[in-house]
Order: C-alpha cells, then structure tokens, then sequence
C-alpha cells in the first residue's frame, strides 16, 4: 500500500526481456536501503525488487502489468516516481494507493500557468464512474486531486514542489500515463452493482 507522494526519481539504466516479461534496472539513492522482495511503487506500479547492487536495483513487469500500464515503454534516461511501501505509523499525505493500475490514459495539453502547470489527460470512459470532481486520481505514482472532469477527460494543477520533484515534468501532449482510480470509490462502485 502507499500514498502517492513521491520519494524520488530513479532513472531507467537497462531494460531486458526475460520471456513474456520486462527486467527493468533502476538507479536511485534510495536502492541501498532496499531489500530483495519489498515492493516498490515504479510510475504507480507495484514491483518486487528482485536484485541489489549498489546503487541500482531491478525489477520484473510480468505481461498483465506490461499490457495495462506504461512500463513497456521505458527506455535507458527515463526518470521513474519512485515511493516505498507506506509504513502503518504515520500521517497519509496523500491517499490510499494500491499500487495496481488500473488503465492508461493520454497527457492532452500542459499550460504553464505563472508559476504552476495546469495537465488535461484523456482516459477510456469506461472509467467514468469512478471519477468525481475534487476527487483523488493516482497519475503514474502521483496523488492528485482532479477537476474539470468529463466522461473521458480530467485536469489537475501541478504545484512547484511536484513539477520538480517527479516525472510529470516530462509529461507532454501524447504521453501516456498510468492511471489507478481511487480504491474507495471502487469499493462502492461494486457494492452498487451487485446491488442492482
């Protein structure tokens, strides 16, 4: 489980098929504290570290999380959100994030807004229903807080501290995102339908 605050930015050094799944080296500061199995929030992914070695550290994407996410398309220089596992003792700066994402959406426009960042994505309206104004969305690993929401698109506003500090400074028009839609309004989602 995590939060959706962003520790820090890793950066892809390697990427190697093994089969149907994706090994993905990751060098980061954080790599030394790690422990081989822990589980890492990679763009909004949960990952087990599989390997340690100084300061990088590998991953596997299995085919499932390659075909509804945007690990496949990682490449060397790429910076990855990087967030540990939530500890159970301590405030939650953001929301309750899983980890399993849920679908990709599209980056539609970036305006610069005199010292912020205003995004438009674009995400299948499949989704619709667990999309509410003012609500909280988890964008490749980010917590944000979305409005302007439609059957098939959100805006959020991006802060200083969060353009500097994670990958969606990177993000421009036709990037694809990951997307994980907040777990509460899933819940209901499903208590709703079963109740139908």
């Amino acid at each position: 489980m995590f939060t959706g605050i962003i520790e820090t930015l890793g950066e892809v050094i390697a990427t190697r098929q093994e089969g149907g799944n994706l090994v993905i080296t990751i060098q980061s500061d954080i790599a030394p504290e790690l422990k081989v199995d822990q589980s890492v929030s990679h763009n909004g992914v949960c990952l087990t570290v599989t390997h340690i070695d100084g300061k990088t550290f590998n991953t596997t994407a299995v085919t499932e999380t390659l075909q509804k996410t945007n690990l496949g398309l990682l490449t060397p220089g790429q910076k990855v959100n990087l967030e540990r596992a939530m500890v159970f003792n301590g405030r939650i700066d953001g929301h309750l994030v899983q980890g399993h994402v849920d679908t990709v959406g599209t980056c539609v426009s970036r305006e610069s807004q005199d010292g912020s960042w205003l995004f438009r994505f674009r995400y299948p309206a499949d989704f619709a229903g667990l999309m509410v104004e003012k609500g909280s969305i988890c964008l490749n690993g980010i917590s944000l807080t979305v409005f302007d929401v439609t059957t098939d698109e959100f805006s959020v506003a991006i802060i200083p501290y969060t353009y500097e500090f994670t990958n969606i400074q990177y993000i421009n028009p036709g990037d694809t995102i990951n997307l994980e839609f907040d777990i509460l309004g899933k819940y209901v989602a499903r208590q709703l339908a079963v109740r139908l």
